[in-house]
Formats: structure tokens, sequence, C-alpha cells
């Protein structure tokens, strides 16, 4: 009965010392930290590796070190001017400093989450929905500063943030359709124009140069006889110099004609039945 007795002790001494070990030891991985606490107090980090503790006496707080990615929610966000569109986008963050992301925030994942979507709309709201569309850079950067100042005090670094998608009323879609289409006939117009203004710059240069050279025209006409008789055509039409009609065409022009002369009148014959004398 005693060995009974015996037996029993030293199984259950051995089931507290197991279980005592199991409390005492952690093993932590490369990517984490353990927040150390004494009888409630903070006490440090430690880790990685093995790590000892008192059972009872010290508990241990996992904290991950890595790069967390966190999706934010679609926000209804009206714009600066009066266009509400919902707009989600992406966190990357990670911890710093395991102490303080323990101990200053309750829930640091979450509390990170709820300033990512109240930054969100606020920062949106200041901008135009053109700004919203073109300037996602600018924005993304915006948003990051400001998120990595308010998570510094939770020992945490907001490394990027990425706008995923604007989501835009279909009339809102056709609206900017519109606009587009008008700006690039504007814009059309404008190279059309530009195209005509340079031309009438290079008209006007060669008809300088023609004047300064007349011969040059003669070259001309050659090229277009050459272009003229390259097609097969039934009709032919030889240019004529300007300066050539010109002088037709000048009022008061000399006549090319000789002046007639006007002789006298002779007596005529007395005819038939006519005497010479009255």
């Amino acid at each position: 009965m005693p060995s009974v007795l015996n037996l029993a002790t030293w199984v259950a001494l051995a089931i507290i010392v197991v279980i005592a070990l199991t409390q005492a030891i952690r093993i932590l991985r490369e990517y984490e930290r353990g927040v150390i606490f004494t009888l409630g107090r903070f006490s440090g980090v430690k880790g990685p590796g093995l790590i000892l503790l008192v059972p009872a006496v010290q508990q241990m707080v996992r904290v991950s070190l890595r790069t967390i990615v966190m999706d934010v929610p679609s926000q209804d966000v009206i714009t600066r001017d009066n266009v509400s569109v919902k707009v989600n986008a992406v966190i990357y963050f990670r911890v710093m400093e395991a102490d303080r992301a323990v101990i200053q925030v309750e829930d640091y994942i979450v509390a990170t989450s709820q300033l990512a979507q109240t930054t969100l709309r606020s920062v949106l709201g200041k901008h135009e929905l053109d700004e919203l569309l073109a300037e996602r850079d600018k924005l993304n950067a915006d948003i990051r500063e400001i998120l990595d100042a308010q998570t510094d005090q939770w020992g945490i670094k907001v490394a990027n943030v990425e706008i995923k998608h604007v989501d835009i009323d279909e009339s809102m879609v056709r609206a900017i359709a519109r606009q587009a289409e008008a700006e690039r006939n504007r814009r059309a117009r404008i190279i059309n124009a530009e195209g005509e203004r340079q031309a009438s710059q290079t008209l006007v240069e060669a008809a300088k140069i023609l004047a300064v050279q007349p011969e040059a025209i003669q070259l001309r006409y050659l090229s277009t006889l050459f272009d003229i008789g390259a097609d097969k055509n039934s009709t032919i039409v030889f240019p004529m110099p300007l300066d050539l009609v010109s002088t037709w065409l000048k009022p008061g022009r000399p006549s090319n004609t000789s002046t007639a002369r006007v002789t006298p009148d002779r007596p005529s014959a007395p005819g038939p039945g006519r005497s010479g004398t009255g």
C-alpha cells in the first residue's frame, strides 16, 4: 500500500513538472518578439529563440514584426467639388517597437484600420474629383504621412498606402466621358489651326524666295508639268506667268493696232445720164 502511494506521488510530481516546464519554456521565431510582464509590470522584450519564464509569475505576449497588409473597406467620400465616390485602399505597416504596440494600444491592428478609414475620408474630401483620379501618388503620400505620424506613438511604421478603386456614379462617368471628348476635340482643332498657320508661313517664305529669284518659278512650272504628265490625263493645263497677264489687264494700255489714215473723198465720176455741168 505505501508503494502505491509513493508511485502516485511521483506521478503527480512529474505531471506538475511537465506543466511547469510547458509554462516556462517559449520558443520565438526570427520575426517574433515577446513582451514580458512580471507580476503585471513590464519587464522587457525578449526573442527570438528560447525564452524561459517563471510560471505563474511572468506572462508573455507574442508580437509579429512582419509587414501586415490591411485592406481598408470602401469609404463614402464627398470631394471638394461635391461629387460622391466610394474609395477603398490597402495599407502596408509593421511593428517597430513591440512593447509600445502592446502597452500603448489595446489592439494595434484594429486601431490602425479605424484610423486609416477616417484619414482616407478626411484627406480625399479636401481634393476635387480630377485630382483624385489623376494625382493618386500625391494622395497616397499624404495619407501615409498622416497615418505614420499618428501611429508612431504605438510603435508602428506605415510603409505604404495605395488607393485601389474609385467607384463613381454612372451619370458622372458619362459626364467625364463627354468632358474628355470635348477636350480631345479642342486639342484637335488647336493642332489643325497650328498646322494651317505653319503652312501659311511656309507659303509666305516661298513666295518671298520666288520674288527674289524669278528664275525659280520656271523650275516650279517644269515640276508641275512633270506631275501632270505622270498621270494619264487627256487635258494639260499650261500655267501662264501672272506678270505676263497683268500687262493686258492694266487699264489705259496702249493699243497695238495701227491708226487708220483718213483721206478726203475725191469727186466721183459722173454717172450715166448725168451731165458734167450743173
